[in-house]
């Protein structure tokens, strides 16, 4: 594979993932000073401005990880490892839409374990053609996790 088309490759997983943040931004962006600001969160529950720069980071590192994976050697010996990857991207955009598009923190909680399964599964078939990629979505498995919690106590205190 050519230099060239690596790092074009790279920029390609960058307008993905990114884009696939964008999308989910269109169903979420509205109700943060809507819907959601009208329901009740924990107390541990962080201030807005903190999660568009972390799901950014996140973005990033997940362009990065399938990147390595892809640049091993094209999309057919990797193509499970990719078709997980994007599955669970699929699934995050999802989640915005069901929770804040939808207001169905319920579903959403039942989306998300799916969705962490799905960020879990990816893990171990990078791990398998990357370690560096399968360590670039640890932290996304991590905010992933404090999001679950995050949805489920929301989910409880407006249950009613």
């Amino acid at each position: 594979m050519k230099e060239s088309t690596r790092w074009i490759g790279l920029a390609i997983f960058m307008i993905v993932c990114l884009g696939a943040g964008g999308i989910g931004a269109i169903a979420t962006t509205p109700e943060i000073k809507g819907w959601y600001q009208t329901i009740e969160k924990p107390t541990w529950n962080p201030p807005n401005e903190v999660f568009g720069p972390v799901w950014t980071t996140l973005f990033v590192m997940m362009s990065i990880a399938a990147w390595l994976v892809w640049k091993k050697g094209g999309i057919k010996p990797v193509a499970i490892p990719l078709a997980l990857f994007f599955t669970q991207l699929a699934l995050n955009i999802g989640w915005s839409w069901i929770f804040f598009g939808s207001h169905q923190p319920g579903l959403a909680f039942a989306e998300i374990l799916v969705l962490w399964l799905a960020i879990a599964g990816t893990m171990v078939a990078f791990h398998k053609h990357s370690k560096l990629a399968c360590w670039l979505m640890a932290p996304y498995l991590s905010w992933v996790s404090f999001a679950s919690l995050l949805n489920f106590t929301i989910w409880r205190l407006n249950a009613g």
